[in-house]
């Protein structure tokens, strides 16, 4: 069982979700209409909206709060154009997963299954969690390190949620039967609610409906979480906005929360497009992408002329 590999995951997820509360935090309820709403709802409105529909698990809507209006309709007009194929091999993992997991007597099944596994972690390798988690730890505070597109502060902090973390997954039992059985019963009970019958139908889900399937996929891993004493909500309900400063094209805002008891600090840049905030590394992803595509776009045709058949 890689019960190690599977922690070091969740601490990787839970720092994804931290950072959205900042990254992703980019937006105000104020229209592009109506600039005197700007001034009212300015950069850490923006912020306080964004955590908000991440604690609702509305994750289209914070797309949407996160992009200009023309990036976001062509994000949404480009939505599975990428997509692999369906294979006859994931119609067939597909399908036997959910199976499995929707089934009427899944929850007992599956810990049946898992039983054996949970006694053989426990007694082989309980007693090196703190080893395992400090590996785990020390690999995500490199992939920190190592990262371009962060600031410095960003890195601090970012540092300090990985810390956190690694301290809670030390000392949760994750192995605790009565605990697994009520994660199997939310994983089984989000299945069921998700509502899949194939792969194919989960590859054909336009944007709006995999928005919809995301929404109901947060709430199980906040229930999940929850189960380990792990609020998502409270943790949301704790971020804290303050401007640092705002000059009304930029701004810096001072982002507190507290994650596992542990009070943290960081700050996020912000900048004011046709009258909305959003975060200044997010439109400069979004800038740079939009370029890279520009840049592409010419090369098609360039190369359909020198592939075709020379006329005589």
């Amino acid at each position: 069982m890689r019960m190690p590999i599977a922690r070091a995951a969740l601490a990787a997820s839970l720092i994804v979700f931290v950072a959205a509360c900042e990254k992703k935090a980019e937006d105000t309820a104020a229209t592009a209409a109506a600039p005197a709403a700007a001034k009212t709802e300015g950069p850490d409105a923006a912020i306080q909206k964004s955590v908000a529909l991440l604690k609702q698990g509305d994750i289209g809507g914070l797309m949407q709060h996160a992009l200009p209006p023309a990036e976001f309709a062509k994000a949404k007009a480009d939505w599975g154009k990428d997509a692999q194929p369906v294979t006859d091999e994931d119609r067939k993992k597909f399908a036997e997963t959910m199976e499995k997991l929707t089934a009427p007597d899944a929850e007992a099944k599956l810990y049946a299954e898992l039983e054996p596994q949970l006694k053989t972690f426990d007694a082989t390798y309980q007693q090196q969690i703190p080893m395992y988690v400090s590996m785990g730890s020390g690999w995500l505070q490199g992939m920190v390190q190592q990262n371009k597109d962060m600031s410095e502060p960003e890195k601090q902090q970012a540092l300090a949620a990985i810390n956190a973390t690694a301290a809670w997954v030390q000392k949760t039992r994750f192995t605790d039967p009565e605990a697994v059985k009520k994660v199997l019963a939310v994983v089984t009970k989000t299945a069921r609610a998700l509502n899949l019958k194939s792969a194919d139908e989960a590859r054909a889900l336009t944007y709006d409906q995999s928005m919809e399937k995301a929404r109901i996929g947060v709430q199980g891993v906040k229930e999940a979480l929850a189960v380990y004493g792990f609020s998502l909500d409270q943790t949301l309900d704790s971020v804290k906005s303050e401007v640092i400063s705002n000059d009304g094209k930029t701004a810096k805002v001072k982002i507190s929360y507290t994650l596992f008891d542990t009070p943290l600090t960081g700050e996020t840049e912000m900048v004011n497009l046709d009258g909305r905030w959003y975060g200044k590394h997010a439109l400069e992803k979004a800038e740079d992408k939009a370029a890279a595509t520009a840049g592409a776009a010419p090369a098609a045709p360039a190369d359909a002329a020198a592939e075709a058949p020379a006329k005589d």
